[in-house]
């Protein structure tokens, strides 16, 4: 079976999270993706460690494991954009390439003649992807954009930690990148509806993505209940803002999930933990009437909750249909039987650490499947092999361009 993707090449110019995970999606998909990096240094990425992967003997590889998340599958190749020599290479892989993503300052990649604007030129059918901060217009676009500021700017930290009026209440950063990681899910979506218009169309385009645009599209149903009401949401630590009881509860022995979602879910907590009464109780039997009167409804069921151990609560709701589930840490998520079996751990090759696990792709497909082409490369590791497989330069012209500085 062949992959979704495998008829595209992506030229990668970014660094960092966001458009490195569009370009990790693609490779995934079956996208030739060929990242382009600073000579000598790399990804900034590459040096935020530790942790670094290790090898067999159980050394530092120096192979940062944040850069590691991202660069899956892809082909690195050392090009300094600086030099003359450098643009041309670049160019030259635009010209055979379908898609472009690169997260520069807004215009800085015009100084070299490898904006869209000059790319089109010389590929109509180049789809060019920016990804910054706060995109190319706008009072914001010059500045420089990153997930912590743009989840406080965006709205995420007014709704994310603790109630003000309790303890550890304030702001709080989601603990993963996510105005990243959704702007490179985003990202990866527009890329490939850009795909679907150029086989209509014949031409590529220019896409202009921005982290904050992105957060503060994926505030949902929050952003909603500000347009509903007028009044910005506020911090509800682990409780849901529209859904009772939809939050943690402290169990005897460790801390339980409890997600409620309907009426008759409710009934059926109630059972359990021995309250059948709270189901007929006018100010509890539904879930509006329960949003209303939480204040007195959450103690109630925090004192039956913490009465029995989370293995009673984890079982006994399951068995009623009620979704419950235990907090993980990651060591014990990845040895969770049902991550094992959807593949979520996987392991490749790589030249120094000997074997690396990755994180695996959640796309299952049934005709055309995600492939692991290889571990994250290190760098300039195929950059002879693009220059000579893709633009066709022999070893003289490749030592040459060496000579030069300009790879």
């Amino acid at each position: 079976m062949t992959a979704a993707l495998s008829h595209l090449r992506v030229l990668d110019l970014s660094r960092v999270l966001a458009a490195p995970w569009c370009g990790q999606i693609l490779a995934d998909l079956g996208a030739e993706v060929i990242k382009v990096e600073r000579p000598g240094t790399g990804d900034d990425t590459r040096t935020w460690g530790p942790p670094w992967i290790k090898d067999a003997d159980g050394r530092d590889t120096r192979e940062a494991a944040y850069f590691m998340s991202a660069n899956r599958g892809k082909k690195s190749v050392t090009v300094d954009i600086a030099n003359p020599e450098g643009q041309a290479i670049v160019r030259a892989l635009a010209a055979e390439s379908d898609v472009l993503l690169e997260n520069y300052k807004v215009g800085g990649l015009a100084q070299y003649g490898l904006d869209y604007a000059s790319l089109r030129e010389i590929n109509p059918r180049l789809i060019y992807c920016s990804v910054t901060g706060f995109g190319q217009t706008g009072p914001y676009a010059n500045r420089a954009g990153y997930d912590f500021i743009i989840q406080g700017l965006g709205g995420l930290m007014s709704v994310t930690g603790e109630r003000d009026d309790r303890p550890g209440g304030g702001p709080q950063k989601v603990g993963v990148a996510v105005s990243d990681l959704m702007t490179g899910m985003y990202s990866t979506v527009a890329v490939l509806a850009a795909i679907a218009r150029r086989e209509v169309s014949g031409t590529g385009q220019h896409i202009d993505m921005a982290l904050l645009d992105t957060q503060v599209a994926m505030m949902a149903n929050m952003a909603m209940n500000y347009f509903a009401t007028g009044k910005p949401p506020v911090r509800a630590g682990n409780a849901h803002q529209n859904i009772v009881p939809y939050q943690t509860f402290a169990a005897s022995d460790g801390h339980v999930i409890v997600a409620v979602g309907n009426d008759s879910q409710f009934a059926k907590l109630c059972d359990v933990a021995g309250c059948p009464e709270f189901a007929r109780d006018e100010r509890f039997a539904t879930n509006p009437a329960r949003v209303k009167n939480r204040e007195v409804l959450i103690p109630l069921l925090a004192e039956r909750i913490a009465a029995r151990p989370q293995e009673f609560w984890a079982d006994g709701l399951e068995a009623v249909g009620v979704p419950c589930g235990a907090i993980n840490d990651l060591s014990q998520t990845f040895a969770d039987p049902q991550v094992v079996h959807r593949g979520m751990r996987v392991e490749l090759p790589h030249p120094t650490a000997g074997h690396v696990s990755l994180v695996g792709s959640p796309m299952k497909f049934s005709e055309s499947p995600v492939v692991y082409h290889a571990a994250p490369p290190t760098l300039g590791q195929h950059t002879d092999d693009v220059l000579r497989d893709v633009l066709g330069l022999d070893a003289a012209a490749i030592a040459r361009l060496r000579a030069a500085k300009a790879v």
